[in-house]
């Protein structure tokens, strides 16, 4: 096991599997400039180490996160634009910059609102804990969200919800972000990391070349179209087929037993 600790993200390293650790509970893990540089930083580094097949992005404390530390942030947004995306830094938000190809498992608990709730549109498995409040409540600080909520907010629970809380910064619960699909499971506090841990090293397990051109797939058919997506569903295919991977995956399946895979 390696591990890594900042002060106010933690990034550790457990075989496949990145863990990203908001750890700012005193100050509702608020994301100031320092907090979003190391997130970036161990997104990158997970989009370009081989070893590692899947990002878990979750809290220490009783809360997520509040959402960005606003007074940090508004000299940046009074001038009309986001961070810069360094060399070694990927944006979470995906908004700009590279898209990540690697999967994140996201779990959050008591506040999640603002970039937090942004931050989680922009991963693939959601689960939370039945006190989640969520909240895009940017309007009610003069403000509109700017990290893709607009966007992505209302292609995950549709247009007339989307607008019912993105127009009024209203709250929403666990509840209804279960019954909407924003969120795949609710699950008790003190088993919260142990699932998302459990999640991640199940798609870790996975064929990572299947997994990633699962994800491509998909991702193009959410930013471009699905026409698109449909037209090229079988052009990763040949190189992948061919792979040593797949070549396990035809042999444990004879021999009834489990794969395992080395991505390659």
């Amino acid at each position: 096991m390696e591990s890594k600790q900042q002060s106010k993200v933690l990034v550790e390293c457990q075989g496949h599997v990145l863990f990203i650790t908001f750890n700012r509970p005193e100050k509702y893990n608020a994301l100031d400039l320092e907090s979003y540089h190391i997130l970036s930083q161990a997104l990158y580094r997970l989009q370009h180490d081989s070893d590692l097949r899947v990002g878990v992005i979750q809290a220490t404390g009783k809360h997520f996160t509040s959402g960005l530390e606003l007074d940090k942030w508004a000299p940046i947004f009074a001038k009309g634009g986001s961070l810069d995306v360094a060399d070694n830094e990927l944006d979470p938000y995906g908004v700009k910059g590279d898209i990540l190809t690697k999967p994140l498992v996201c779990a959050v608990q008591g506040l999640c609102y603002t970039s937090g709730l942004e931050l989680l549109l922009n991963t693939e498995v959601r689960v939370a804990t039945p006190d989640t409040r969520f909240a895009q409540l940017e309007v009610q600080r003069g403000i509109y969200p700017c990290g893709g909520g607009t966007v992505r907010l209302p292609e995950e629970i549709g247009w007339a919800n989307a607008q019912r809380y993105l127009l009024t910064g209203d709250e929403f619960t666990a509840q209804q972000a279960l019954e909407w699909g924003l969120v795949q499971e609710l699950v008790a506090p003190e088993k919260l990391h142990q699932r998302a841990k459990e999640l991640a090293q199940k798609i870790a397990k996975a064929a990572p070349l299947g997994v990633q051109a699962a994800l491509k797939s998909s991702k193009l058919a959410r930013r471009r179209s699905q026409k698109e997506a449909l037209d090229s569903v079988f052009e990763d295919m040949p190189a992948i087929i061919q792979s040593d991977d797949a070549k396990e995956g035809v042999t444990s399946f004879l021999e009834r037993r489990s794969a395992t895979f080395i991505g390659s």
